[in-house]
């Protein structure tokens, strides 16, 4: 497993996402806006139907997610303890193929590389205008960038990536570690059904109170102990951030997990971070100039590391005691 973890990192750094036709990520998106198709009927508007029907179909897509992760998994394991059992020269390239192959599905459930290129994006973008900045940041996150300033962009990008760091990163990892490449694949799905329906109220005319409700709890859930575990990394990796601020700093914000890599990002880097009318983490800090980018990203970088660090001998100590 720790070959896998690996192999999915070293993936992930040479050659970043793989084409949409082939992400996994890509696929679950399209069952869930299929199952979307459904509340845009309106015929599931009422909170009850509503909050069921988004419960009944976000368990079949985890179940089978989860699943196919299973399936991969097993599959993988056999063959390596097969050629282990008996190896032969032919059994080795085999080996070599289903590690990969395990490696890759792995990658799939993170995304280091295009999280640190993205916001590297928004920075040199920013160094054009402002309004190029503006337009970058829109691919990076879904709130209207128009009317953002120049240190606004820069503060949301900071924030996006200290957020995504633990969905993109820490929180597959962790939930590798425990449970594997079904617990990975789960976590994704959850996530990712999370962006997409997660919302309050009306979004793209679609009312999402009730229908999102069960994916945002659950991504609330599978989410609050990677989240914790990124702000604590951001602390070990970044000097200055006091445990007893960084818990004050994390409650400010709406989300149960979010601020917790949010404010350690800030109290990190110095700086205040805030949504207007909505938080400010850090308020004492100054607002993000262009070193504040790239040292957010040098401190994220740390934290990709040591999380890997971490799980790799988390799988040792696992194997250890007979679990895998």
């Amino acid at each position: 497993m720790n070959l896998v973890l690996l192999t999915a990192c070293v993936i992930d750094d040479r050659y970043g996402e793989p084409a949409a036709a082939l992400h996994p990520v890509v696929w679950m998106g399209h069952y869930l806006q299929w199952c979307g198709g459904w509340f845009l009927s309106g015929v599931l508007l009422a909170p009850i139907p509503a909050f069921i029907a988004g419960m009944v179909f976000w368990l079949v897509g985890a179940v089978g997610v989860g699943l196919l992760g299973w399936g991969i998994q097993v599959a993988a394991l056999g063959q390596i303890a097969r050629f282990y059992a008996a190896p032969s020269a032919g059994g080795a390239g085999a080996v070599i193929a289903t590690t990969v192959l395990f490696g890759w599905a792995l990658k799939c459930m993170l995304s280091w590389r295009m999280l640190r290129d993205e916001v590297a994006a928004v920075e040199q973008a920013l160094q054009q205008s402002v309004a190029a900045g503006r337009d970058r940041l829109g691919w990076l996150v879904s709130r209207d960038t128009t009317i953002l300033s120049e240190s606004e962009v820069r503060e949301s990008a900071i924030e996006s990536l200290a957020e995504n760091l633990n969905d993109s990163v820490v929180a597959p990892i962790f939930w590798f570690v425990l449970f594997g490449l079904p617990g990975a694949a789960v976590y994704r799905f959850a996530n990712t059904a999370d962006a997409m329906w997660g919302y309050r109220g009306v979004r793209n005319g679609v009312h999402w109170e009730w229908a999102g409700k069960w994916a945002a709890w659950a991504d609330d859930v599978l989410s609050w102990l990677p989240a914790r575990l990124t702000a604590l990394l951001l602390a070990l990796v970044a000097p200055g951030v006091r445990l007893a601020s960084l818990r004050l700093e994390a409650r400010k914000t709406p989300s149960p997990n979010s601020g917790w890599p949010m404010a350690a990002m800030a109290l990190a880097l110095g700086v205040c971070l805030h949504k207007p009318g909505v938080y400010a983490l850090n308020s004492s800090g100054v607002p993000p100039q262009t070193a504040s980018t790239s040292e957010a990203l040098k401190y994220a970088s740390k934290v990709v590391k040591a999380a890997v660090l971490c799980a790799s001998l988390a799988i040792i100590s696992i194997a250890f005691i007979g679990i895998y």
